[in-house]
């Protein structure tokens, strides 16, 4: 009977296989074509301006796409005007990551004009305590409240921060230019608003691009995304905007010029995302394109040795994914094409159908795994299949290969090569959870439409990065150095042309007298977003300081001088590591808070302290 049902099934899966396969073939040789002809107008214009002369572009069209490709230097960066940018980020049971993104790309952002709109549920109260911690002392972070208690979903709570927005524009006399959406365990690359800045003067929606942060080899669900990701945001969204196809947010990263908001918000009620909506990031760039506007998403690349990207963790075990996959395919696959149907627009319609073709590929491919191990153990059922079916499992064959190469050459540029050597076990992992949520999707949606009811949020649990990953993404030290004043920038490019032996470029400059030590941990408070500790005894707390034991802020050179709100505050005149955090979890189950001294002035507050202890 199984032999029967797999000789049946075989020409048939094996041709479906393989219009799918041509189906990404295309979008393969798309992409070929836009990067050689951005290259090639590249490569005409520096023989132009060498020759003293300019060109005309070869095709205007496809000109102008390629060199929507082409990132800006440094001095084009400099050149744009700063716009005020808002940043808005829906919160629901985030007090465990909020405050440590907003801190971290407030000291992070190379931008000078950016304000952060998180908005919260009032029944959220430690979300709320979380923000609010934050708002106090720092003016760039405004607190939103919902109207009423959540959840509800992440487009509602978007809505309800636009609304706070305007209101607090109304009462300072403000008017951001671009509003960008955020997620609260997102890590914005320090350069990657001024890249928002300088696109949004000729795009009215920017898209950064989102990337996964790397996982080890034994995280296969989250590699798996490292994947998927790897290989959309590099070739799909470029693939996209060449075309000339709607561009769709991802949720993150995404920034839309205010006369955009504006024709968003008059075309929709003033709701700039339907609320109802459990993939609205995908609808908004959808809605963008119908109403006009231009789209972008800004090529992945490399500067200063780190990817300009928005990066963040993804799901992490089978059971999360498989939650959050659920809601991507029920929204794009489901609910959007009941919601908008098919475009009249042939290319945009080519994209939809790319998108939603999951409902039935993903299923495919997981039977085609299964009947390609059945084909293994039976290869008699194979050979004796008719010569049509031999040829379209060759072609299905190499078209695979294909597909498996291309990936893999995308996840080794981002990731490397150790890396995408599990590429192959990955490809084969996300065929079965794309399944099982495709399965689920489609079962939820059936379930509510025949009910009458409206599809239900499901919220995405958030980690957020450890300091290792964070270290990735924060401005240079030179940078804050020279950008705040407390050194030239000549002074830096000549200690960092100058073998350090070991030391690091603090060190090296300390040891040079290139700059003073109170100078220098300025400017590290500035670029890692850590306080300054006291300055006097009279701010240390004596209780306190006997919550950890004495080897280990000997051994760490730690200070602990004050407890607030559940959180520990230690002092300390280096950096604080992964490790040490871990150390003082063994100790205490206070949140730690960090704040740094000058090693002098430390040891001399701790040695005072002492002898006051001794004296008592």
């Amino acid at each position: 009977m199984a032999d029967e049902i797999f000789a049946a099934l075989l020409t048939p899966l094996a041709l479906a296989i393989l219009v799918s396969g041509l189906d990404d073939l295309v979008i393969d040789v798309s992409w070929l074509l836009s990067w050689s002809g951005c290259a090639l107008d590249r490569c005409l214009e520096r023989i132009a301006t060498s020759r003293g002369g300019s060109r005309v572009p070869r095709v205007p069209d496809a000109s102008s796409r390629a060199r929507m490709h082409a990132m800006p230097s440094d001095a084009e960066l400099s050149a744009m005007p700063p716009r005020p940018i808002a940043i808005l980020a829906p919160l629901w049971h985030e007090h465990e990551v909020i405050r440590g993104m907003l801190d971290h790309n407030l000291a992070a952002c190379n931008y000078p004009s950016v304000h952060f709109f998180p908005a919260c549920y009032p029944n959220d109260d430690p979300t709320i305590d979380a923000v609010r911690a934050v708002e106090a002392r720092e003016p760039r972070v405004h607190l939103c409240l919902c109207p009423h208690d959540g959840p509800t979903s992440k487009a509602d709570c978007l809505n309800w921060a636009f609304q706070r927005l305007l209101l607090w524009e109304e009462c300072n006399g403000v008017r951001f230019d671009v509003i960008m959406i955020h997620d609260a365990e997102d890590l914005i690359h320090p350069e990657s608003l001024r890249y928002v800045n300088y696109y949004s003067e000729r795009f009215d929606m920017v898209q950064v691009p989102v990337l996964a942060l790397p996982t080890p080899l034994r995280e296969p669900v989250h590699g798996l995304y490292c994947d998927e990701f790897a290989e959309y945001q590099t070739r799909d969204m470029r693939v996209r905007g060449w075309m000339g196809a709607f561009v769709p947010s991802t949720g993150v990263g995404t920034g839309i010029r205010r006369d955009a908001v504006e024709k968003l918000a008059a075309a929709h009620a003033n709701q700039l995302f339907p609320p109802e909506s459990l993939t609205e990031d995908y609808e908004l760039g959808l809605r963008l394109k119908a109403l006009g506007c231009s789209q972008i998403c800004i090529p992945v690349s490399w500067r200063d040795g780190s990817l300009v990207a928005t990066r963040e963790y993804f799901p992490r075990r089978w059971r999360a994914a498989l939650r959050q996959r659920t809601r991507w395919i029920t929204g794009i696959c489901l609910q959007t094409w009941q919601r908008h149907g098919w475009t009249a627009r042939p290319v945009d319609a080519y994209w939809m159908w790319r998108d939603r073709k999951g409902l039935v590929a993903h299923p495919l491919g997981l039977l085609s795994n299964g009947m390609t191990a059945y084909g293994l153990f039976h290869w008699n059922l194979v050979a004796s299949a008719s010569p049509t079916a031999h040829r379209a499992l060759a072609a299905t064959l190499c078209i695979q290969i294909i597909r498996l190469a291309v990936r893999f050459c995308f996840v080794a540029r981002i990731y490397g090569i150790r890396f995408a050597t599990g590429v192959p076990v990955r490809f084969l992992l996300g065929n079965a959870l794309n399944t099982a949520a495709t399965a689920n999707a489609v079962a939820r949606f059936t379930w509510a439409s025949l009910r009458r009811r409206p599809l239900r949020w499901l919220k995405t649990e958030h980690a957020y990065p450890t300091r290792v990953a964070l270290a990735m993404h924060k401005r240079r030290l030179g940078e804050v150095l020279a950008g705040s004043g407390y050194t030239t920038r000549s002074v830096i490019d000549a200690a960092l042309s100058r073998p350090p032996d070991g030391l690091r470029l603090g060190e090296f400059l300390l040891a040079e007298g290139a700059v003073e030590e109170e100078a220098l941990y300025e400017a590290l408070c500035l670029q890692h977003g850590l306080p300054a500790g006291p300055s006097w005894p009279r701010q240390v707390n004596a209780s306190s300081m006997r919550l950890l034991p004495s080897h280990v802020a000997e051994a760490w050179r730690l200070l602990p001088f004050e407890i607030e709100q559940g959180r520990l505050r230690i002092a300390l005149d280096d950096l604080p590591s992964d490790e040490l955090v871990s150390i003082l979890a063994r100790y205490t189950r206070l949140e730690p808070e960090f704040h740094l001294l000058p090693p002098a002035r430390l040891a001399a507050l701790r040695s005072v302290l002492a002898q006051k202890s001794l004296k008592d």
